[in-house]
């Protein structure tokens, strides 16, 4: 029988949708450079580089706690989130390019 590998699901949400989250108690990540986060981010958001988003999984706590990644283009959060997802934090969601929240 061969393995089948599936992608998991992708979650992209709104800003509305990321702001509720937010309120109710979700974490957000820029998974962008410690460069570019330090020339602006999101009010609240920590700084994980996607290259080192791997081995500092330990750092998102809960698997379940709802997590929101997001980049400067919406690509590396997408990664961001594709990894975490296979890592099993169910409720990884992609916000995409950085936006006003």
């Amino acid at each position: 029988m061969a393995t089948v590998f599936r992608i998991p699901f992708i979650c992209d949400i709104s800003a509305e949708k990321a702001r509720q989250l937010l309120d109710e108690g979700a974490q957000l990540i820029d998974v962008r450079s410690a460069r570019e986060f330090a020339g602006g981010h999101i009010a609240g958001a920590r700084n994980i580089p996607l290259d080192e988003l791997e081995g500092r999984l330990a750092e998102l706590g809960e698997r379940n706690r709802p997590t929101i990644l997001y980049c400067h283009s919406g690509m590396r959060s997408w990664r961001g989130t594709k990894l975490l997802r296979k890592a099993g934090f169910t409720a990884a969601c992609n916000l995409g390019p950085m936006v006003q929240l």
